[in-house]
């Protein structure tokens, strides 16, 4: 009888869960991939994580991983073929930039309404400070950190796809010719395609299915 493989909660749409998948594939690690609904979450992910935010990866030995970058970093330490960890450091400081301020810029401009008194359009022009450094850094070189693709690249690309669909004419329509090019090179990659594919809704009663091969 095979071993079982780590739990993947996701959800489809959710960047964090799309950085996770990305890392998972990244490294070839197999999972039960389990999609889920956010208005109605499984009581087996929620038993598992309380707080109730996908990604969570539930791994053989019960140990739950329950934030984006931790399942990153864990992947990537099993198997790292493409050297997604170079440049660690200078990713990780990056990523903190983007999954703070960043990130508050960019929900409060998406969803606008769900936050008293924001304006978008001030987070908007808030947010596009750090996506100016971004274009300034890729006007160098082909990767955020250097010339290769790092963690950096992988980490923060869901987001900036994200913020560019808010208003997709009016990202387009702004002078940040390098920025555009890394965005679609990763949204036209391989592994964007296969990490996006649809799965159904996971239900307890549906269990007894074969894992997914992210790699």
């Amino acid at each position: 009888m095979s071993e079982p493989h780590p739990v993947l909660y996701s959800f489809r749409r959710c960047p964090y869960a799309m950085r996770a998948r990305l890392a998972l594939h990244g490294s070839g690690c197999e999972v039960e991939h389990r999609e889920i609904l956010l208005r109605d979450k499984p009581r087996a992910m929620l038993d598992a994580s309380p707080k109730g935010t996908v990604p969570v990866l539930v791994l053989q030995d019960g140990q739950v991983l329950e934030e984006s970058l931790d399942i990153m970093l864990w992947a990537l330490a099993r198997n790292d073929p493409d050297n997604w960890l170079d440049d660690r450091d200078t990713s990780l400081d990056l990523i903190e930039r983007c999954d703070s301020g960043f990130k508050s810029h960019l929900d409060r401009y998406k969803y606008a309404t769900r936050y008293d008194g924001a304006d978008p359009v001030a987070h908007r022009e808030a947010a596009c400070e750090f996506l100016l450094d971004l274009d300034h850094r890729l006007s160098t070189h082909a990767a955020l950190t250097g010339a290769r693709v790092r963690l950096a690249d992988i980490a923060i690309f869901p987001f900036v796809r994200q913020f560019a669909h808010t208003d997709r004419d009016w990202f387009d329509g702004q002078r940040w010719p390098a920025l555009h090019a890394w965005l679609d090179g990763h949204l036209g990659s391989q592994r964007f395609a296969a990490i996006m594919e649809k799965h159904p809704v996971w239900a307890p009663e549906s269990a007894e299915t074969a894992p997914t091969e992210l790699g």
